[in-house]
């Protein structure tokens, strides 16, 4: 979904009669506080804006303080809306939201209900639990090629570089990247890390955590498995704890391991994973590469471009029944599979002119019958044209 349809779905839903408690979960610095008060401002009801985001996190009294504070405003204007921001830092918030919730039930209060918050597993958690049948969610994603290019003008190549985080869009300087990494790393890594990973849970390792998310940045686009990453990463810890911090990474939107493609679900969990950024910014800020010098290494660059297709389905699947897997059966693989049902898309990525070594494309097609196959870069699919497009599309 564009944000644009993001802001009209919104709208039309907190308009509608009957309402559920909307709820925009994704990670940080993708727009979703911006998204909300330009939803507030086409509603044109009172409003009151909170966040839960503090070092010291607030309790549920707080909670129903706010809460209480937008009854009176609905009382004296009709109807009144209440967004919360990173709700999920609050602890039992989804009890006390449920006990809130069926009082305005009873008592007609209009009462409109936006919630925002950067941990997908903690808001679905809190959603599924307390609030089955009264909410609904709406996924928001880092930024793609389009959407960017749409908004701030961009170069294939400065997406490719500077990535999806539009609040990072004014220091994408080519020439002076320095500010730009800072915000990436300070306001963006480093916060995630610290905010949404380390005070949500529990961490015995953070020193590892760390390293994981950089080793996962520098592999992005391969396959490395966890006895492989425990080597790199010298230490002695087992790989069922660095598996954990991998899906604790995934889940605050920063790197994915994707699962191998197989008929059977055991051999697709016990696979090796293949480690891939959410964004190409992750990876470049990380590279200790300028611009040109990303631009201009063939090597680097062909590991960009595949970093940037497989950002570009991890984030485009988001709210769909699409999933995203890689294969590889000896020396052959596809770079990432999508399976819809029934329905099979291999994709195999080319950045130059030369031929596909270890390309596992005929092997597959033999094995599995995919209903498409992409070809995507040189002599196929131009890059901007696949970056401009849907995953969902492809199936229809």
């Amino acid at each position: 979904m564009k944000k644009r349809e993001y802001f009209s779905t919104l709208v039309k839903r907190l308009n509608e009669p009957r309402r559920f408690i909307q709820s925009l979960i994704g990670p940080r610095q993708v727009g979703k506080t911006t998204l909300a008060r330009q939803v507030a401002d086409a509603l044109e009801v009172p409003t009151l804006y909170v966040s839960a985001d503090l070092a010291t996190l607030q309790d549920i009294t707080w909670l129903e303080q706010q809460w209480n504070t937008v009854r009176e405003l609905a009382k004296t204007n009709g109807k009144a809306l209440l967004i919360v921001d990173e709700i999920q830092k609050i602890p039992h918030w989804s009890d006390m939201v449920k006990l809130l919730w069926d009082q305005d039930t009873f008592s007609k209060a209009n009462v409109i209900l936006l919630f925002l918050g950067s941990s997908p597993w903690l808001m679905q958690k809190g959603l599924s639990e307390s609030l089955a049948g009264r909410f609904e969610v709406i996924p928001i994603t880092h930024w793609s090629y389009k959407e960017m290019k749409e908004f701030f003008g961009w170069s294939l190549n400065h997406y490719l570089y500077f990535g999806g985080y539009p609040g990072a869009a004014v220091f994408s300087d080519e020439n002076d990247i320095s500010r730009w990494i800072n915000y990436i790393n300070d306001s963006i890594i480093e916060t995630t890390i610290s905010r949404d990973i380390f005070l949500m849970n529990q961490v015995n390792k953070p020193a590892l955590l760390r390293r994981l998310f950089q080793l996962s940045c520098n592999y992005s686009g391969q396959i490395l498995s966890y006895t492989k990453m425990l080597g790199e990463l010298q230490d002695a810890g087992n790989t069922t704890t660095l598996a954990h911090y991998k899906d604790l990474l995934e889940e605050a939107g920063l790197i994915s391991g994707l699962q191998k493609f197989a008929n059977q679900n055991f051999r697709r969990r016990g696979s090796s994973p293949k480690l891939a950024v959410f964004n190409t910014s992750l990876l470049t800020a990380q590279s200790g590469k300028n611009f040109n010098e990303a631009i201009n290494d063939p090597v680097f660059y062909g590991r960009l471009i595949e970093s940037a297709v497989g950002a570009h389905l991890l984030n485009g699947v988001r709210g769909t029944q699409i999933k995203v897997f890689y294969w590889r059966e000896g020396d052959k693989e596809v770079d990432f599979v999508l399976k819809l049902g029934d329905k099979i898309i291999a994709i195999e990525v080319k950045s130059t002119n030369t031929s596909i070594q270890h390309s596992g494309i005929d092997v597959f097609v033999m094995k599995f019958k995919p209903m498409r196959v992409l070809l995507v870069g040189s002599q196929g699919i131009a890059l901007e044209t696949f970056l401009s497009t849907p995953p969902k599309e492809w199936f229809e």
